[in-house]
């Protein structure tokens, strides 16, 4: 039997050892009490364990939740005090801040977190430990045989996403038929190349959907599957080379990166392996995909869809040459339409809201919100905010309904920042909104209103935010203003700020 192997970095574990862990930890989730339909939340790092608790999780038809760990300890506490999981499994450095702040009752598992990522952050030996009395999960694990129960229903792994407003939500899909289940696995098999004796590569962190589903698929496929501890252009360059990489899923950010690097580093790395590569997360500067196409060939594939709808289109290689700009045609028997303002279905072609529906995957509510989802769906479609036409059979991205910035493939949600900054001292008003950034596709700006009479520094905002939310949703550049433009009905005119922010710096 052929040998496959998961790496992390370059330490190697066999496929068939980290399934096994899978099954065991699947019968100790059952003894805890996880069933079919309850949730297991995942606060881990790319690692062997987050593959083996995401697979216990599957075969008990139970729904795995990744969680963001880059949050702050609130918007972490957040998921879990909504998601209501029956047991946690965390790294032993990310479970820290949010200890003492867990939900009793709780079955919290620990993992030590691996080398690769105490090097990657520059962590210390103590933080990476399980703490004393913590449940370890590897000694967990030696506690209980392999699983060997009826196969459940498959559900998909529940990743949190929100608009512009609120707490973000879970996308809980309905239990996929056999079905559904086998054109899921057609579909991904499709858009990321994932053919069986691939050797795969995930660069970006397995929170995020688009690594994730690559990941689960890749797992039963690959004849090598790699995860990188942290994204790192040479580091990236170097694995591929190693390992001998076929395959890979990355983020225009990525791209970036990669060709910043001088030409004699990108030189030493013989990239030839390469046979496909797959973007998500943002769109793709066509110059930026050329470049990276004249170094790696045509080889570079991008989707376009969202954590609701799934993959609703594909661009080739050769779509980036025929129709360059857009995201692709629609994936086979996905329904896309188009609405104005006022609901009206548009003549394919004109200008409109994007709704789409994607056969290969289940049906979704939003955890705890239902209405949430009737307000996104028109006609069984349904929008997750952008706005674009169809044209010669391609679909074409001119702008996102809601105000949502995508920096470095991460969905930043300026609403969230601007109910944090409110709250601090000596602000009056705000409003966060996105520029054009060529490293990492959008950065944030904040327009602060001043309180009267307040003085207000940068270096204190920056300290405030800080302590109440993740680090990459805090803003690069404040802007001050004695008052901040309004619609007549007393809402900040956020589109014309950006203008003229663009505007006077000449953008």
């Amino acid at each position: 039997m052929k040998r496959r192997t998961i790496y992390l970095d370059d330490r190697g574990v066999d496929r068939e050892i980290v399934l096994a862990n899978g099954r065991r930890a699947a019968t100790g989730l059952a003894s805890l009490g996880v069933g079919e339909g309850d949730c297991v939340a995942l606060l881990l790092r790319n690692d062997f364990v987050f593959f083996e608790a995401q697979q216990a999780a599957a075969a008990l038809g139970a729904y795995s939740i990744p969680i963001n760990w880059h949050g702050a300890p609130d918007e972490i506490l957040y998921v879990v005090n909504d998601a209501r999981p029956k047991a946690m499994v965390a790294h032993a450095d990310l479970l820290a801040a949010v200890r003492h702040l867990l939900p009793e009752g709780l079955a919290v598992l620990v993992a030590p977190t691996p080398p690769e990522i105490a090097r990657a952050y520059h962590l210390s030996e103590r933080q990476c430990a399980p703490a004393p009395r913590e449940v370890a999960w590897g000694d967990w694990l030696s506690g209980f045989e392999e699983w060997t129960g009826a196969p459940k229903p498959t559900r998909a792994t529940m990743i949190y996403t929100s608009g512009t407003t609120g707490h973000p939500k879970g996308v809980q899909r309905a239990p996929a038929s056999p079905e559904q289940a086998a054109a899921y696995i057609e579909m991904i098999a499709r858009v990321y190349g994932l053919a069986p004796g691939v050797r795969a590569l995930v660069a970006g962190p397995l929170y995020h959907a688009s690594p994730n589903a690559y990941g689960r698929q890749a797992l039963p496929n690959a004849d090598v599957l790699v995860m990188q501890s942290k994204f790192d252009a040479e580091a990236a360059l170097r694995l591929i080379e190693t390992h001998r990489i076929t395959n890979a899923v990355m983020v225009p950010t990525m791209f970036i990166r990669l060709l910043k690097l001088p030409h004699d580093v990108r030189a030493r790395y013989d990239v030839s392996s390469l046979q496909w590569v797959t973007h998500t997360g943002a769109p793709c500067p066509a110059p930026v995909k050329r470049e990276l196409m004249n170094w790696w060939g045509p080889i570079v594939y991008e989707t376009y869809g969202g954590t609701e709808v799934g993959t609703a289109t594909l661009a080739t290689p050769d779509d980036a040459m025929s129709y360059p700009g857009s995201v692709g045609a629609p994936t086979p028997g996905t329904r896309i339409a188009f609405y104005d303002e006022t609901g009206n279905l548009l003549p394919t072609g004109e200008i409109g809201e994007i709704y789409m529906r994607v056969p290969a995957y289940a049906d979704f509510t939003y955890l705890n919100d239902p209405e949430k989802r009737s307000r996104a769906e028109r006609d069984g479609l349904i929008s997750v905010g952008d706005i674009g036409y169809l044209k010669d059979g391609h679909l074409y991205l001119c702008d996102r309904r809601s105000d949502m910035v995508i920096s470095a493939g991460a969905n930043i949600y300026p609403a969230e920042i601007e109910n944090v900054l409110v709250q601090c001292p000596g602000v009056q008003d705000c409003a966060v909104f996105g520029i054009p950034d060529d490293e990492v596709g959008e950065s944030l700006v904040a327009a602060v209103e001043p309180a009267p009479d307040a003085e207000v520094a940068v270096d204190a905002i920056r300290e405030f935010l800080a302590a109440r939310i993740a680090k990459y949703k805090i803003p690069g550049l404040f802007e001050f203003y004695a008052a901040l433009p309004r619609h007549d009905s007393g809402k900040i005119f956020k589109r014309k700020l950006r203008e003229q922010f663009l505007s006077a710096r000449g953008s």
